[in-house]
């Protein structure tokens, strides 16, 4: 697929993309013989874990760091696994804190509520 159908498949601008490819974190796209890239389910798949792990609020830096392990190989699993089981760790603790605030939240509007009646 062109860098447009790509785009719209995964969700993400092509000047990302054109930037995550310039960081390193998408490598060896192919080219079309007119020097288009050309992307496949392969790239679809990894952009797309890409984009959860800045969704749950990973900074790209360790995103990198995810990409550099991975292109090693299977020999850098257990380091990828760590990398994930910290940022799980920090994302339940996140996920912990904005139920806090929804809690909060909830409490100040039925205060609210309970105003209107009375």
């Amino acid at each position: 697929m062109n860098m447009k159908e790509f785009s719209l498949c995964v969700g993400l601008s092509a000047h990302t993309l054109r930037y995550y490819e310039k960081i390193g974190l998408i490598k060896n796209v192919q080219r079309n013989t007119s020097g288009h890239r050309s992307y496949t389910k392969k790239e679809v798949d990894w952009v797309g874990f890409i984009v959860r792990l800045k969704e749950t609020g990973m900074a790209l830096e360790n995103i990198l760091q995810y990409a550099e392990l991975r292109e090693v190989g299977v020999m850098t699993v257990f380091e990828r696994q760590q990398l994930l089981e910290r940022h799980k760790e920090r994302l339940k603790a996140h996920i912990v804190l904005q139920q806090n605030h929804l809690e909060a939240l909830d409490r100040k509007i039925d205060l609210y509520k309970a105003k209107k009646v009375s």
